[in-house]
Parts: structure tokens; C-alpha cells; sequence
């Protein structure tokens, strides 16, 4: 027997030790309180699991500060009058408690009993958050509005009264809420416990008295908890808008914000494909012009069986209002994009301030889309000094390919592809850097490039056929220029087309890098066929059809014309 007793009193030691292993802060907002505030801190001090009482003194003008601090209570200011939410926020800010405790500061009646039952069942592990229930002689808020609406909106809460005002919780768990500023701090914590799957016990302490609010006091209090209530209704889902007009509305701006993010996406967000893009605005016209004709079809319905149509008028107004604004955001979006398209022969380039689509239809066959730029100027990687790397857009701009040649201060550079990390990274070697006038970490928008290499003179490759290559020598222009189309034959079959503008002057061809011809062009006597032999071979160079072109072929003065390359010739 002495053994047993001496068991169960180790055991009432333990749980005791492990009780006050947890310490506990009150927190009580007060405004304007001085009747009250001082028996309810003197009540929460009484308690043995208590450790700290702060009193928030929320813009008072009486004298609950000197009540309070006479009370024993930590006290902490607000300037102003924030709202009882506010105060529970800055309380429980400045608390260290594992357990915190709210109180209301006119409670009349509040006893030490009564705090110890709120924090007993978190203490003892059955709950993490205790809320009262209480006897009182009104509660019209909680009947009238916090009551019908939990029951249409989270029917799996039964407490007899959601809105007592005192509560308590861990701080693990409290740190996870949202404090409302407002009076619908107490229903907003309830609400997204509830949602986390967390374990709400109310406790019944029995009767409790404090100020009977006024009318209008009231007004405030049902305003700011039906609030709260539906804003965490729409935040976790629980309002579904079943009406038909209501789904049209949201399909149409469903449908306004693909094809805004489908632009969006063409022109800003580099990691989806333009194709992407694309697709995501053709199924948002699709959706909104559908939706659309329905919402039109119902509201015309609706505004015709009205009888207050003024009314119902300006309820329409509210409802589409976010159409409306998804609507505005389109068409600022199209129209600034309109305002930045420019259309040459063959290709259409839109280019808003970051990127640059191109839509070039380079010939019959070869129709493309992309987007282009900015680029960043960047300096050369070790060892590549006569190499310049750049993205393939701004080769296409360019309007040259890998492994053409550019000479720069009487430099030959070839042009390589950029490095798998270089997103939009022109490299460019210091000497080359400094005659193009660009420094490190300059950025170039893509209509910009062709005026940093304007001028230029390039050699590319127009054709590399199988057993021919065609090297055609040409200065790169920023502005287009009346130009021609030269049509290259051998043995009477056509090999490569070069496009560049011809002023009046000489041109130098090649053959396997060796002279051969000299032609002369003048455009008012323009001569349409120069013929060259070349052992058993016939090459024609035709001047073709006039076209719109930024190349310029290179006169004599300036480099070769053309240079046919074939071990065959």
C-alpha cells in the first residue's frame, strides 16, 4: 500500500513537472476599460499556470493604463485605435508563452477558475485550441449572422458559440493563423483551424458577464464577422458560383487571360516556345468568344424580365467589371504591340522594349516565326580572339549563317554559335568591341544590331552544295534598300540566288579564289547577263528582278563580289 501511494505521488510530480514545462501568456486588448481591466488582470495573475499577463491598450483616452499597470499587467501602447484584432496581434507578438490566452477586457465576472478550465485540455495534450461557451442574455450577432452562415458555408462546425471572444493555443499553432484587425479575429482563427484538420475544444465556463453593446456597436461587429466568414469561404473554396451567368463571366475571363498570357508569354517568357504562346491565345479567343455570346444571350434575358432595370443596370455593371478591366488589359496589350510592328518585304518584325517576334517568310517555301532579343554584350572566351559567338536570332538578324566572316578594323572574325548557357550573349573580342563602339554588359535590342554592325563587310555562304560552295562578299545596312536579285548558273542549272542592293560600280568574281571577271553595273542601263567559261564549264551570273533587301553587295573597292569554290572547276 505505502508503495502505491508513493508510485501515484512520483507520477502527480511528473505530470505536474511536465504541465509547467509549458508557460503560458495572457493577452487581453482593452479600449477604453478602466472598470474592468484591472479584475481581469488580477483574475488571469491568480492562475498557477500563468507567467505573464500583457494588457494592449488599444488608443484608450480613460485611465486603463494606470488600472491595468496598478494590476500588475505588462502594458504595450497603440497610438491610435486599431481594432480588437490588431491589439490580439501586437499582444500576442510581444508574448512568449508556448500557450497564449485571450481575454476580453470587460469581463465582470472572469475568475481564475474560469482562465484555468480554457487552458487545462492544451496543457494536457486533448486540444490545441480551446474556445468557451458560456451563459449571457443576448447574442444576436452570433444568431443572426456568424451562426446561418457557418451553417451554409462550413457545416462541420457545431459550437454553440463561435463568437465567445475568449480563447486559447498553442503558439506553434497560433503562428500559423491570420489575426483580422477586426472584430472578426475570434470566427477568422476558428475557421482556418478548422481547415487545418486542428483539434477546437469548447469548454463551458460557466456564466459570464460584460457591456452589452449598442445597436450601431453591434452593426460594426455583424459587418466585420460576415466578412471574415466569406472571405475564408472564397479562400478555401467553399463558395461555388453555380449560376450560369456567373460561369460565363469566369469563362470569359478565363478566355481575355489566356490570350493575354499567350501574348505575354510570346514576347517576356523565354522558357515556353512562341508555339506555346500561340496556342494558348487561339484556345482563349475560342473560350471567350463562346462564353461571351452566352453571357450576352443570358443577361439580355435577365435585364428584359427585369422590372428595376436601373437597378439591375448597375448590378451588371459590378458583375463585369472584371471583364471590362480584362478586356482594357487586352487591348493595351495589342495595341501597344500594333504600335511596334514594322513590315518589310516578306517579314513582319513586332517588338515591344525586351523581345522581338519575327515572322519572316524568307521564300515559297520557308516560312518562320521567332523571338528575338535583347542581347548583352559579353567579352570573348579565352583563346577566341578572331571568334565572335552570338545567339542563332541574332545571326538571322544579321541576316548571315555559322561560319560566315566579318571584318572589323581589317580583322577577320568568324561567327560561331553561342554556349548552351549563353541565353541572349553576344561575345565579342576586345578589339572588335572597341572599333563597334559596344563595352562589356551593354544591352542591344534586336532592332538595334544591324546599326552596332552597320557597314560591316562579310563574306557568307549563299550555297554549299554538295561539291560547290558560293561565297558572296556584302556590307551589312541597317535600313533597306532598292536592290537585286542575282541568280547564279552553272552548265545552265541554277545553283544559289544572293539578294543585296548594287550601286553603280564594279564587282570582282572568283573562282576558287583566283579573279576571274570584273562586271559593271549601272542602274540606268542595267546589263541583265554576265557569262564566264571556265574550262568546260558555262557560269552565268544574272541580274534578276528588283527587291526591297538591308545587304549591300561589295563593290571591287570594297572585297569580292562572289568567289565559286568547287575542286570540280
Amino acid at each position: 500500500m505505502y508503495w502505491l501511494i508513493l508510485i501515484i505521488v512520483i507520477l502527480l510530480c511528473v505530470l505536474k513537472k511536465h504541465e509547467r514545462d509549458l508557460s503560458v501568456s495572457v493577452v487581453i486588448p482593452a479600449y477604453n476599460e478602466e472598470k474592468t481591466v484591472a479584475k481581469v488582470v488580477k483574475a488571469a495573475h491568480s492562475s498557477s499556470y500563468v507567467d505573464e499577463v500583457i494588457v494592449v491598450d488599444d488608443g484608450s483616452f480613460d485611465n486603463t493604463y494606470k488600472e491595468a499597470k496598478r494590476a500588475g499587467a505588462k502594458i504595450i501602447r497603440h497610438a491610435s485605435n486599431r481594432g480588437k484584432g490588431a491589439a490580439l496581434k501586437t499582444g500576442f507578438k510581444h508574448s512568449k508563452g508556448d500557450i497564449v490566452v485571450f481575454l476580453d477586457a470587460d469581463l465582470r465576472n472572469i475568475t481564475t477558475a474560469k482562465i484555468d478550465k480554457m487552458i487545462k485540455p492544451i496543457i494536457e495534450g486533448r486540444a490545441d485550441i480551446t474556445k468557451t461557451k458560456f451563459k449571457r442574455r443576448a447574442g444576436r450577432v452570433t444568431e443572426l449572422t456568424a451562426k446561418p452562415l457557418l451553417r451554409f458555408f462550413f457545416p462541420e462546425i457545431k459550437f454553440e458559440q463561435p463568437l465567445s471572444g475568449q480563447f486559447a493555443a498553442k503558439r506553434s499553432v497560433l503562428e500559423r493563423m491570420k489575426f483580422e484587425d477586426d472584430y472578426g479575429v475570434d470566427v477568422g482563427i476558428i475557421l482556418d483551424a478548422d481547415v487545418q484538420g486542428l483539434n477546437v475544444k469548447e469548454v463551458d465556463i460557466g456564466e459570464l458577464e460584460h457591456d452589452m453593446a449598442s445597436l450601431s456597436d453591434l452593426n460594426i461587429v455583424a459587418t466585420e464577422v460576415v466578412r471574415t466568414i466569406v472571405d475564408r469561404a472564397l479562400e478555401y473554396g467553399r463558395i461555388t458560383m453555380m449560376d450560369s451567368m456567373g460561369e460565363s463571366i469566369r469563362m470569359c475571363i478565363l478566355g481575355l487571360s489566356l490570350i493575354t498570357l499567350g501574348i505575354f508569354s510570346i514576347f517576356f517568357i523565354r522558357a515556353l516556345p512562341p508555339t506555346v504562346g500561340i496556342i494558348m491565345g487561339v484556345v482563349g479567343v475560342i473560350i471567350a468568344a463562346y462564353y461571351f455570346v452566352a453571357l450576352v444571350k443570358r443577361s439580355y434575358h435577365v435585364l428584359a424580365s427585369s422590372k428595376g432595370r436601373l437597378q439591375v443596370l448597375r448590378s451588371f455593371i459590378y458583375m463585369h467589371f472584371p471583364i471590362l478591366v480584362s478586356a482594357l488589359i487586352l487591348v493595351a496589350m495589342i495595341s501597344a504591340l500594333l504600335g511596334a510592328v514594322h513590315i518589310d518585304e516578306g517579314k513582319i518584325s513586332i517588338e515591344p522594349n525586351p523581345g522581338n517576334l519575327i515572322i519572316w517568310k524568307k521564300n515559297a517555301e520557308n516560312r518562320t516565326f521567332d523571338v528575338r532579343g535583347p542581347y548583352t554584350i559579353d567579352s570573348a572566351l579565352e583563346g577566341e580572339n578572331d571568334t565572335i559567338r552570338l545567339p542563332k536570332e541574332a545571326v538571322d538578324t544579321l541576316g548571315l549563317n555559322y561560319g560566315d566572316i566579318v571584318y572589323i578594323g581589317g580583322v577577320d572574325y568568324t561567327l560561331k554559335e553561342s554556349r548552351p548557357n549563353d541565353v541572349n550573349i553576344i561575345r565579342i573580342p576586345a578589339n572588335a568591341r572597341e572599333i563597334l563602339d559596344v563595352n562589356v554588359g551593354d544591352v542591344i535590342r534586336d532592332s538595334a544590331l544591324r546599326k552596332v554592325f552597320n557597314n560591316i563587310f562579310a563574306v557568307r555562304k549563299i550555297s554549299n552544295q554538295s561539291n560547290i560552295t558560293i561565297e558572296n562578299g556584302i556590307l551589312i545596312e541597317d535600313n533597306d534598300k532598292s536592290g537585286r536579285e542575282v541568280n547564279i548558273y552553272l552548265d545552265g542549272k541554277k545553283i544559289t540566288t544572293a539578294l543585296g542592293a548594287m550601286k553603280n560600280g564594279s564587282y570582282a568574281i572568283y573562282i576558287n579564289g583566283i579573279h576571274v571577271r570584273t562586271i559593271y553595273f549601272n542602274e540606268n542601263s542595267p546589263r541583265e547577263n554576265y557569262t564566264i567559261y571556265w574550262g568546260d564549264h558555262i557560269i552565268i551570273v544574272e541580274i534578276g528582278k528588283p527587291i526591297k533587301t538591308n545587304m549591300q553587295f561589295a563593290t571591287i573597292e570594297e572585297g569580292i563580289f562572289l568567289n565559286i569554290i568547287s575542286d570540280k572547276l
